[in-house]
């Protein structure tokens, strides 16, 4: 269930996906966001929500002005969190439109307790992609609504992929960010990414019982129980794995990768790498390992039972 090239609409053209929903495609493609950012347009009229303008992209930037019908104008610009390829280019379209930004917070809100002391010992890596200046100017609370001119959104904070993590819901259709994607797994990479929090936020995703995801990249997820349930299920996988490994004796995330992912090319082993951790991480938290020294990136870690 990984990407195909079946998914490949025109970057920079607005395509109707829902009723008052729209899709203009960023030309930011690359391995880790497929063609590229979706950005999303709800509504109509004088009430437009842009959710996750994109990277900083003046291109883009007039693509999304563009895809405004006559009389159309935004009201409200959504970031489901603070990666730079999906926040960055708020400030440009606030900058044209007036438009307030809503997100759950700024680039550190949502961070868990164990990732604040791993970011705060500064020997955990991580931090790639990261929208550091981000800011919004309207939080929007676990649970909160926002709404414009025919359309409302509830927020639904859903940590894991990173801390600020937001999914919107519209009456069963959910936008889910990069928490749950069609075209690959989310990278967890410490201390942004909690694999913990990842974990318990997709089951917090499947309960909501979404009629259709429309994620920040690929494309539209039409059976999103189906694809929930196999990312949890490929999550557990993996930790199968690298506690099988583990049977062989200590090791750090980064050899842990290169012998688990063998069907991924050696470009995207650092990523992996940084996945495993995550599950060493999160195993740490279920006392099935431990480091054998201080944690840090390089840490070995070995069973404990």
């Amino acid at each position: 269930m990984q990407a195909t090239d079946d998914f490949n609409p025109p970057v920079g053209q607005p395509e109707t996906l829902a009723p008052r929903v729209r899709r203009v495609l960023c030309g930011n493609s690359s391995a880790f966001t497929y063609r590229g950012t979706n950005t999303y347009l709800v509504g109509q009229g004088s009430g437009i929500a842009v959710i996750d303008p994109g990277p900083e992209d003046n291109h883009h930037l007039e693509a999304i002005l563009a895809a405004l019908a006559p009389g159309e104008s935004v009201s409200h610009i959504l970031i489901t969190h603070a990666h730079r390829d999906h926040s960055p280019l708020a400030n440009a379209l606030k900058a044209r439109t007036g438009a307030p930004v809503y997100a759950y917070g700024d680039a550190l809100a949502g961070q868990s307790a164990v990732m604040q002391r791993l970011a705060a010992a500064g020997e955990i890596g991580g931090g790639e992609g990261a929208d550091t200046d981000f800011s919004p100017d309207e939080i929007i609370a676990d649970g909160g609504e926002v709404s414009g001119d025919g359309w409302r959104l509830r927020g639904h904070w859903t940590p894991g992929h990173f801390g600020n993590h937001l999914v919107f819901d519209m009456d069963g259709l959910v936008f889910s960010g990069d928490l749950v994607m069609g075209w690959s797994s989310s990278i967890v990479s410490p201390p942004d990414g909690d694999l913990t929090d990842f974990m318990a936020s997709c089951a917090r995703l499947r309960a909501l019982e979404p009629q259709r995801l429309l994620p920040g990249h690929g494309a539209p997820i039409e059976a999103p129980q189906a694809r929930i349930d196999w990312l949890i299920a490929h999550r557990k996988t993996r930790e199968a794995a690298i506690l099988e490994a583990l049977q062989d004796g200590p090791a750090n995330a980064a050899s842990l990768a290169a012998r688990i992912y063998t069907d991924i090319p050696p470009q995207l082993l650092p990523a992996a790498a940084r996945n495993v951790l995550a599950h060493l991480i999160d195993l740490m938290g279920k006392s099935a390992v431990a480091p054998e020294s201080d944690l840090h990136q390089e840490a070995v870690f070995a069973r404990t039972g």
